[in-house]
């Protein structure tokens, strides 16, 4: 493992940096650093060596063009042993460390003032050539690109006389490269959306997404198929994705694909409300002045349907409600946006119920698409959360 001499970090998320540095130069670690990273270290005390010092190029163009150098990347991309005699020809120093975040260009989209200029601005090149070089190197070069990571590289160090583990390099080379596919569709997606009068359409050209696998399954719909639960990195609401799994066994594909059925649906109600999905259809659905009442009405609809149902609720549940489900039917999820203590332990009772805790969600719904894969494409449409009022209807 070699050993972390010199580090460069540039970063746009400053939040934690100026410990991960401090922590470095205690260490004796030669720090290498940009603009505002630069004078932010500078403030604290950490001593940073400018990149242009270090280039003997100075930042031109705005600060378009300062870490795209020799110096740099040869640092970045250089086989240790193998293009040594190559490094010290062109006077190239190897850069062990690389601490890089991006320019928010999603947050900067989001914004309704946004126009094109500032979109462009917001394209980090300099950053992504950097990460990806590292990347590629990972073999020598540690490379860090989430400010939740600066713990992990700062443990290993102190654990390994200063370096970081071969495997620990390739885990977080591989976030890289995650990263840059998504930072890189974010940016085709917002070109591609633009008409020729530069006005921002819903769909663009071509359609770039990103989920992150959460889980392997046993199987998928079927035994002999092969499945994994993958989810968006931050869910615009309280949903499957974000639920915590407080008792029983783990969920199988069709418990996941049944339980976000039961939750989206009882999602539309604003008083207290109770869905019961089998096999993905509703065989319940009921509304009460409380979730006990909601309930006894659900399970009333079709009692033969609902064993061995998904039972989602729109408030906490609560101990009674609890204690009804259990007497009454054999359920295989139970999912509330919180669990009583007390309702909790009546279901552990019962070690094969599934209990979820999927938290609250606003009355206002994310506007976001929906997907559906058909053989050789994927048809893109609006989520279904608009309301249908009494005078739209027609007989």
């Amino acid at each position: 493992m070699s050993v972390v001499k010199r580090a460069l970090i540039s970063v746009s998320d400053k939040s934690g940096i100026v410990d991960f540095a401090g922590q470095l130069a205690a260490r004796g670690v030669e720090i290498l650093s940009t603009g505002g990273t630069a004078r932010l270290l500078a403030n604290a005390g950490i001593a940073a060596k400018e990149v242009s010092e270090h280039t003997g190029f100075p930042e031109i163009m705005d600060g378009r063009v300062k870490t795209l150098h020799p110096k740099i990347h040869g640092g970045l991309l250089a086989r240790r042993g193998q293009d040594d005699a190559v490094m010290k020809a062109h006077d190239i120093a190897a850069i062990d460390l690389l601490v890089v975040n991006l320019y928010p260009f999603e947050k900067t989209v989001a914004d309704p003032a946004c126009d094109v200029a500032s979109a462009i601005e917001n394209i980090d090149i300099g950053g992504p050539t950097m990460l990806r070089s590292a990347a590629k190197n990972h073999a020598y070069v540690t490379v860090v690109v989430d400010s939740a990571d600066y713990a992990l590289v700062m443990d290993e160090i102190a654990r390994h006389n200063g370096a970081v583990s071969g495997a620990t390099r390739r885990h977080l080379a591989t976030k890289v490269f995650e990263h840059t596919a998504a930072y890189d569709g974010a940016i085709s997606n917002y070109l591609g959306s633009l008409d020729e009068n530069d006005t921002r359409g819903d769909f663009p050209r071509t359609f770039n997404l990103q989920f992150h696998k959460s889980a392997d399954m046993r199987y998928g719909e079927n035994p002999h198929q092969r499945a994994a639960f993958y989810t968006q990195s931050e869910p615009a609401e309280a949903c499957i994705a974000t639920a915590r799994q407080l008792h029983g066994k783990a969920l199988s594909y069709n418990n996941i694909a049944d339980t976000d059925a039961a939750l989206e649906c009882v999602k539309s109600f604003s008083e207290p409300a109770c869905v019961i999905v089998k096999h993905a259809n509703p065989c319940g659905v009921a509304l009460g002045e409380d979730i006990r009442a909601a309930y006894d009405r659900a399970f009333r609809t079709d009692p033969t349907s609902a064993f061995g149902g998904i039972i989602a609720f729109n408030r906490d549940l609560d101990a009674d409600t609890a204690g009804d489900i259990i007497e009454r039917q054999f359920v295989e999820v139970i999912i509330a946006p919180a669990v009583s203590d007390e309702a909790l332990a009546r279901l552990r009772r019962k070690k094969d119920i599934r209990v979820l805790a999927c938290g609250a969600w606003g009355d206002t719904r994310p506007a976001e698409f929906d997907y559906k894969r058909v053989s050789g494409g994927l048809l893109v449409q609006d989520r279904d959360i608009g309301v249908v009022t009494p005078t739209q209807l027609r007989v």
